[in-house]
């Protein structure tokens, strides 16, 4: 599967435009596995800090996550006032507290403006730009979260380090070579598990809900 809408200005974009590869990644503020995915992310980012750029993009599963949309909410509003990647953060590192007043507390403990930050996170606007985001992982065949496309590809391994790490690489050698084309890379062995609530969709069995790790880093 391809990715249906390209990256754009209103994207959420770590990394520079002129980079080989893009990984955009469409993810679950209240999903595990989109928590657990970020370390590797970041350890790529590091690795490959000229060569890679990163997008995020909301794909809140509101049928088994009821805060994940609030959360997004919140990280569009704290955007409005320039500030996208803190909260991002922040809400994975509190996962389990997105209620009403954990977000506003957040608000206050970033420094943001309390009362643009009410006034934004139920604007029509922010509500749109989620709303944008779902629609394009739908149309990409986004199943779960978290998913990841590697230069508008859907990268159908594990998010792991070595997974996604592989899947980088040969993208980059496609590039070299001048054939970039198919680049799955589904590893031998490699993990993927997410969180799924599309399966009237026709989402494979494989590829159904599984249950979250008792317990997480």
């Amino acid at each position: 599967m391809r990715l249906a809408d390209s990256v754009v200005s209103d994207d959420h974009v770590q990394g520079t435009s002129g980079a080989a590869v893009t990984l955009v990644q469409y993810g679950d503020y209240e999903c595990p596995y989109t928590r657990l995915s970020r370390y590797a992310v970041r350890q790529l980012q590091r690795e490959y800090p000229d060569t890679l750029r990163f997008v995020f993009r909301h794909f809140p599963l509101e049928q088994i996550h009821p805060h994940s949309r609030p959360a997004a909410l919140a990280a569009e509003a704290s955007g409005a006032q320039t500030d996208f990647w803190t909260m991002h953060e922040y809400l994975f590192e509190h996962q389990n507290h997105l209620e009403e007043l954990d977000l506003q507390k957040y608000a206050t403990e970033l420094g943001l403006d309390a009362d643009r930050f009410e006034r934004d996170r139920r604007s029509p606007e922010i509500a749109r730009r989620i709303d944008q985001d779902i629609n394009s992982g739908e149309r990409s065949g986004v199943e779960g979260t978290p998913t990841f496309y590697v230069n508008d590809i859907r990268h159908d391994g594990g998010y792991d380090l070595e997974s996604l790490r592989q899947a980088i690489v040969t993208s980059m050698q496609r590039i070299s070579k001048g054939t970039l084309d198919e680049v799955h890379t589904s590893r031998p062995g490699s993990q993927r598990r997410t969180e799924n609530t599309r399966r009237v969709r026709g989402v494979p069995p494989h590829r159904q809900p599984v249950g979250a790790p008792a317990s997480l880093p």
